[in-house]
């Protein structure tokens, strides 16, 4: 009886999995990865206007001075710039404004609590449309030293030697 719901079970995750929406990168912030050491990551919707809509669609955005605040039970994206739409009016939005991040209530207030402590940041990573609905991926973050910045870099190049060294090891 138990492995018949468990194949059921099975059965109806791999249809959900079918049914979901393509993710649709419209920006990254690769240097947050660079400069933080990335503890958790959540994936909040944000409240955007219809002119900041078609602008992420056309992808012209960019989250590199992006930070969360969180003020009074809610969470703030602050500091992301969304370009005006070009075909907008005088209801085009402001580049540079806050915009609402939506989380449940749990995950503002732990993420309060970890910021509070010392060093640690929310930062965006990714920005994305999941079907229609606009989404960012923030991290809850800890700054890295100068130091760990260089061991890093000399991780991704010492890598690449090796895959180097692996494929001309292949070629002859």
């Amino acid at each position: 009886m138990s492995r018949m719901k468990n194949a059921e079970r099975a059965e109806r995750a791999a249809a959900a999995r079918a049914d979901r929406p393509a993710k649709v990168v419209v920006a990254r912030n690769k240097k947050a990865r660079y400069d933080y050491h990335i503890d958790a990551t959540y994936e909040a919707g944000i409240a955007l206007t219809g002119t900041e809509v078609k602008s992420l669609r056309a992808g012209r955005a960019s989250l590199v001075d992006g930070f969360v605040l969180i003020d009074r039970g809610e969470a703030w994206l602050e500091g992301v710039h969304i370009a005006e739409y070009a075909e907008g009016t005088w209801t085009n939005h402001a580049p540079r404004r806050k915009r609402k991040l939506l989380l449940h209530r749990l995950e503002i207030d732990k993420l309060a609590g970890k910021i509070g402590e010392k060093g640690f940041t929310i930062v965006p990573l990714e920005l994305y449309f999941l079907g229609s609905h606009a989404k960012v991926e923030i991290a809850l973050a800890r700054g890295k030293k100068e130091y760990d910045k260089r061991q890093t870099l000399r991780e991704k190049q010492d890598m690449r030697e090796a895959t180097r060294a692996i494929r001309q090891r292949e070629i002859a």
